[in-house]
């Protein structure tokens, strides 16, 4: 529609100035996790990311996980996951750590229907 969007940040210490970036990061990566869609083979209907966008967690103190996903703490686990998203935007394959089976309604469903008796069963 042409219009621009402005973030307006006021930062009355020091400590919020350093937390500028981050919350700029956090913006950013939202809108575009907001934008992604993916369509599974055989489907017609495209679909967003779960609500609960825990691909932010990188960023947060405490992850937050939508129901039947693994809390994942590993910072590393967490960025990879971050950098294998944008690999998969662009058609790259990922290395490793995307879990894309937890970030979308219909896969935790159908993950959490199928309930294995160890959960490592399903993340393989």
């Amino acid at each position: 529609m042409g219009g621009k969007n402005t973030i307006a940040m006021h930062n009355t210490c020091e400590d919020s100035l350093l937390a500028t970036p981050l919350i700029y990061d956090l913006v950013i990566l939202g809108e575009l996790c907001q934008r992604v869609q993916v369509k599974k083979e055989g489907e017609t209907e495209w679909e967003s990311f779960h609500p609960v966008l825990s691909i932010l967690s990188y960023m947060l103190k405490a992850p937050l996980v939508p129901n039947g996903a693994p809390v994942v703490n590993a910072l590393f686990t967490q960025r990879c996951a971050i950098v294998n998203l944008m690999r998969a935007c662009l058609g790259l394959a990922p290395d490793n750590h995307m879990t894309l089976e937890h970030r979308f309604e219909s896969t935790l469903a159908a993950l959490s229907s199928d309930e294995p008796a160890n959960k490592k069963m399903r993340l393989g």
